[in-house]
């Protein structure tokens, strides 16, 4: 009977094997919570990645999201990398076989039953220089008249230096819009002429 005694150590040891068994039989977390965690953790990886491609997308707009999205893929979601990659010109395009997730939509219901409607807020065109500063009126013959027209070179009165600064800008850009024309003419009668 001497051989047979359980030494203390030997018992706490059974205990504690023996407690975990049953916690991890009976205990363990429900399926449910390792699945809804499992999606908790690939929808933040899902927008974390699309947060990526968002912020390389408003530094280079030429770029497509597909594009970006392998580049990220490849390099681990680095940023800076995909970058560096744009920059030095070193940007490969996609495999065929990949196919990144379509873009994150809005979840309300009336959109999806659209197809006409656009998934994402198009930012508003900027107008035209001409347009943004009214100069509608001033694009006539009369152009060359604006040019010749020279106030005093400097004033102490405020209202009078701020009328003489929008006057100059309203020239350049006057100046630079006939520039342009006379550049389209240029290359559209060099291009009838060949």
């Amino acid at each position: 009977m001497a051989d047979e005694q359980i030494s203390i150590t030997s018992f706490l040891l059974c205990i504690v094997l023996s407690g975990l068994a049953i916690r991890w039989l009976f205990f363990s977390p429900a399926a449910t919570t390792s699945t809804t965690a499992s999606r908790g953790t690939a929808q933040s990886a899902q927008r974390a990645r699309e947060a990526a491609v968002e912020r390389v997308q408003q530094m280079f707009p030429h770029l497509d999201r597909r594009t970006i999205l392998w580049d990220l893929q490849r390099n681990g979601g680095n940023i800076s990398a995909t970058t560096e990659r744009i920059l030095a010109g070193r940007m490969e395009a996609p495999p065929i076989t990949f196919q990144p997730p379509p873009p994150p939509t809005s979840a309300s219901p009336s959109g999806a039953s659209q197809p006409g409607v656009s998934k994402a807020p198009t930012k508003p065109a900027e107008p035209d220089l001409i347009t943004r500063y009214k100069l509608q009126d001033k694009i006539t013959p009369k152009q060359s008249e604006a040019e010749t027209t020279k106030g005093k070179a400097w004033s102490s009165n405020r209202d009078e230096r701020q009328a003489a600064l929008q006057r100059r800008r309203d020239d350049m850009i006057l100046a630079a819009r006939r520039r342009m024309e006379a550049k389209l003419a240029a290359e559209k009668g060099g291009a009838q002429g060949t």
